[in-house]
């Protein structure tokens, strides 16, 4: 008897428990830990993933990933992912989606912020209507990898300067703030470094530029400013619009102009227009 008792105690740990009983986080069902990183972002649920197998088995959960995806998945799989394909798990259309993802011939790219599957795009200026574009004399197209889509539209000099466009997209809901990607100066590559040359930026000290934006719903949003900071890419602010209807599409219009003949104006280059979601204007410092 008294050998059984000191072989009991030897399977114990330090006297308390029989080892055999302790638990750990290995040991916690897959489905529990799932409905704990519900309460993460995708980055966090990736890091958490990487701790024992019952947390990577529960960071491929479909219902995980879904509440992470936006409310119009489907919409930009069938929009974005061409040949669309037979089955994709839920985490891998997060992480298709989180990748730039062209469209319209490549003139136009969608992805989703990483940290909370909000819905952001961009615009190229070959997307945009751009008055005395096809005049060499005012306008060129140049090649440039400080854009995202390798080429910008540069102005040489011109007495009418009038930029629009337009998109329909299906937005989740919320609110958005739009905004023209635009430098003073002209892009060139030098001793194997893209640099801005300043010397040709004129007239716009003394009107300011006018930015509109209208929707399909009745919204409508104005500002304006001076352009005032050479050699670096600025993201104006236009304005801000509400997406109450997940489930229709929403045309927005926009603009860019100064349109006052008494002087001309030039050296700036056109990037892009960028729609992304308001209150993440930090981060617009990446693009």
């Amino acid at each position: 008897m008294g050998a059984g008792i000191s072989g009991f105690a030897a399977e114990t740990d330090g006297g308390s428990l029989p080892l055999k009983l302790k638990t750990g986080l290995g040991d916690i069902p897959e489905s529990c830990v799932a409905s704990i990183l519900l309460y993460l972002d995708p980055p966090d649920i990736c890091k958490f993933a990487r701790l024992n197998r019952a947390f990577r088995g529960a960071s491929f959960a479909e219902f995980l990933w879904e509440s992470k995806l936006p409310s119009n998945y489907r919409y930009l799989i069938a929009k974005l992912f061409l040949p669309v394909p037979d089955y994709l798990d839920k985490k891998e259309i997060y992480a298709r989606l989180c990748r730039p993802n062209p469209f319209d011939g490549g003139t136009k790219e969608v992805w989703l912020e990483k940290s909370t599957g909000g819905i952001c795009l961009s615009i190229s200026s070959k997307a945009l209507t751009i008055t005395g574009i096809d005049d060499r004399r005012y306008w060129n197209f140049i090649p440039t990898e400080e854009s995202r889509f390798h080429t910008v539209a540069y102005l040489q000099q011109i007495w009418w300067l009038e930029v629009e466009g337009e998109i329909e997209f299906w937005f989740p809901a919320g609110t958005y703030s739009l905004y023209f990607r635009l430098q003073l100066g002209r892009v060139s590559k030098r001793l194997c470094r893209w640099v801005c040359n300043p010397e040709h930026v004129h007239g716009w000290d003394i009107k300011p530029v006018r930015f509109q934006l209208s929707t399909s719903n009745g919204q409508h949003a104005l500002s304006q400013c001076y352009l005032d900071v050479p050699g670096n890419w600025v993201h104006y602010h236009v304005g801000d619009f509400v997406v109450e209807n997940p489930n229709a599409s929403t045309k927005i219009k926009f603009s860019m102009t100064q349109i006052d003949c008494t002087h001309i104006k030039g050296g700036l280059c056109v990037d892009s227009v960028l729609i992304y979601p308001s209150g993440f204007r930090e981060r617009l410092k990446r693009f």
